[in-house]
């Protein structure tokens, strides 16, 4: 994964609900979308959490522990799904939730790994992904500044690519809490890191100002339906949804890489538009040689291939050199 490249991520998380044949077809569903990266999360119930621990509030259908255990995946089956990934021509990367987490994403060959909102204090975590040398996405939604700083300090020690990604844990993150200027305080602090943004918005907007803010990384809930099962279906895209967010990030970033010149633009490429709208100065009634224009002698008339309206100033006073008719378009060799 080329930080240098943008990147739009659909994340697949665990809407699959544990289906092996709905992991693969979402990965399809994915990459037809537009997508260039697919992401997943490794969930190892026994060796992430407590089997009382409580659920968060927008999800409270099943029990954590046992929603994990229900939805995760054999090695065997992980490899498959990046195998399916590598066919579909895009990039295959998962969430580790446990130390056990990594090491089987490791033997599935993944060479991209975020670190989940969730995750970010757990240093132990932290350090045994950088020694992977991997490229990691480190997502920002929980943290502190000096958590942040700790957790890139951490993984940018290995070597390896590194992407911030600012966050907001809210499903849905509601507009008054997106916090792009977060990105300009993250280019600011961390200058040798790129940016990124992961979106729990519902919408399109945050991503495109994402991305002006200067995200080289976009990340965004996908699902084959809102009505699927889960905690995440409800608040991710559905496939005709997300390949018209794909077709608008792509525009936005091209427009960021091209700035204009806007004497350039003006003097130039916009010539034959200037002079279709612009005016010139004509006659606004017959005059004979040797008259002395005065400002009621002048009108202002498309098209703009004349002298400009805009050196009227420089007209006033001249003398014609010959008679001409109303609507007569001046040159400057007409003037004495």
């Amino acid at each position: 994964m080329d930080l240098k490249k943008n990147w739009i991520i659909a994340e697949i998380g665990s809407v699959h609900d544990g289906s092996f044949g709905n992991a693969l077809k979402l990965i399809e569903a994915a990459a037809v979308s537009g997508a260039n990266c697919v992401k997943f999360q490794t969930h190892m119930a026994e060796y992430e959490t407590l089997k009382d621990a409580p659920n968060p509030s927008y999800f409270k259908a099943e029990p954590r522990f046992d929603y994990f255990k229900r939805t995760s995946f054999t090695l065997d089956q992980w490899k498959s799904l990046k195998a399916k990934a590598d066919e579909m021509g895009v990039t295959f990367l998962s969430s580790p939730f446990a130390l056990e987490a990594v090491d089987l994403l490791e033997e599935v060959g993944v060479t991209v790994y975020k670190i989940p909102s969730g995750e970010v204090t757990n240093l132990p975590l932290l350090s045994k992904v950088a020694s992977t040398k991997k490229t990691v996405l480190l997502s920002s939604g929980m943290s502190t500044w000096k958590e942040l700083n700790d957790a890139v300090e951490i993984l940018s020690a290995g070597g390896s690519q590194l992407c911030l990604m600012q966050c907001t844990s809210m499903y849905p993150c509601t507009p008054d809490r997106v916090g792009i200027n977060i990105i300009h305080e993250m280019k600011s602090k961390f200058p040798n890191v790129v940016i990124g943004y992961s979106d729990h918005t519902l919408g399109h907007a945050a991503g495109v100002l994402a991305i002006a803010a200067g995200a080289k990384v976009i990340e965004k809930h996908f699902t084959y339906s809102k009505l699927m099962y889960g905690s995440d279906a409800k608040h991710s895209m559905e496939p005709q949804e997300f390949k018209l967010f794909n077709e608008t990030l792509k525009e936005a970033w091209s427009i960021m890489a091209n700035p204009v010149d806007k004497n350039l633009v003006a003097e130039k490429e916009m010539l034959t538009m200037k002079e279709t709208f612009q005016k010139s100065i004509v006659l606004s009634t017959n005059l004979t040689k040797g008259h002395a224009l005065s400002f009621s002698d002048l009108a202002f008339k498309k098209p703009g291939d004349g002298i400009s309206a805009a050196e009227a100033s420089k007209i006033v006073g001249k003398k014609l050199k010959a008679s001409f008719p109303a609507d007569y378009k001046l040159q400057f060799e007409d003037l004495e």
